[in-house]
């Protein structure tokens, strides 16, 4: 009984916790979308230097961890198919994979454990220095100031790693087949083309999407909801990143099961 008393409280916390988020993603997003309606204006110049930060410099790492997959995903494939005549499918293989799911669920992942604990940090450490409250007595709405900056800064971001992530991790596997496979250039390329289509580059667009507002509003809520001094902030932190990892993969498993369980 105990411990299924233990697993219900933990279900009814999360379910507190995942309404809180709802709650303070649509207000995000309404004080984004209505706000400059009602004269209330983005702070376009903090949106840059959050763009900056979450997009331009993630740029390295990014590109490394993809160039790596690529490489790593075209090894495995071929290793398989090699037994059955069919490397030529390791192009097929390794740009779908990437295009659909690796290239969206990796960069996501890679940005929750950068930029997500980041935001959890900044704003954690603004809540335990009183600067929230600073901000409502002085009347100004902490969500516009500081939370939605950071969410449209982190959906533009966040999809333009993904479209990078994608053609570096097709360019790692390109490489290895290149090199290991006989494959010539054109004949990687035209077996590439001909296995993406335009729904899979749309759909992966669509799921990182969701993913900058999971990382963005997790982040933000774990901030604000920060108590306890520096070991709060650290906490928060913590559960950030691992609270964005585990909606992300969620949520990737609910596209993919929405986008091609016909296929």
């Amino acid at each position: 009984m105990r411990a299924f008393g233990a697993i219900g409280r933990y279900f009814i916390h999360f379910l507190v916790h995942l309404n809180r988020m709802v709650r303070l993603s649509v207000d995000t997003l309404m004080e984004g979308l209505i706000g400059p309606f009602q004269g209330k204006k983005i702070r376009w110049r903090a949106t840059v230097e959050q763009f900056v930060r979450i997009g331009y410099d993630s740029v390295p790492i990014v590109c490394m961890i993809a160039f790596f997959v690529g490489l790593i995903l075209a090894m495995q494939s071929a290793y398989q198919l090699k037994r059955f005549g069919a490397t030529l499918y390791v192009a097929d293989l390794v740009g779908v994979s990437i295009v659909r799911e690796l290239g969206p669920l990796l960069t996501a992942i890679v940005i929750a454990g950068r930029s997500g604990s980041a935001i959890a940090a900044e704003i954690g450490t603004m809540k335990v220095g009183e600067e929230i409250d600073a901000l409502r007595t002085m009347g100004v709405s902490h969500v516009g100031f500081l939370f939605v900056p950071r969410t449209v800064a982190m959906m533009l971001a966040l999809p333009c790693l993904t479209v990078l992530a994608d053609f570096v991790g097709i360019f790692g596997g390109f490489l290895l087949s290149i090199a290991t496979l006989d494959f010539s250039v054109t004949r990687y390329l035209n077996q590439t083309s001909a296995a993406l289509t335009l729904k899979d580059l749309i759909t992966g667009l669509i799921k990182s999407g969701f993913f900058a507002l999971i990382i963005s509003v997790v982040g933000c809520y774990q901030g604000v909801t920060t108590d306890g001094g520096a070991a709060g902030v650290g906490k928060s932190t913590t559960t950030s990143v691992v609270t964005s990892i585990f909606l992300i993969i969620a949520a990737d498993v609910f596209f993919t099961a929405l986008f091609f369980s016909a296929f």
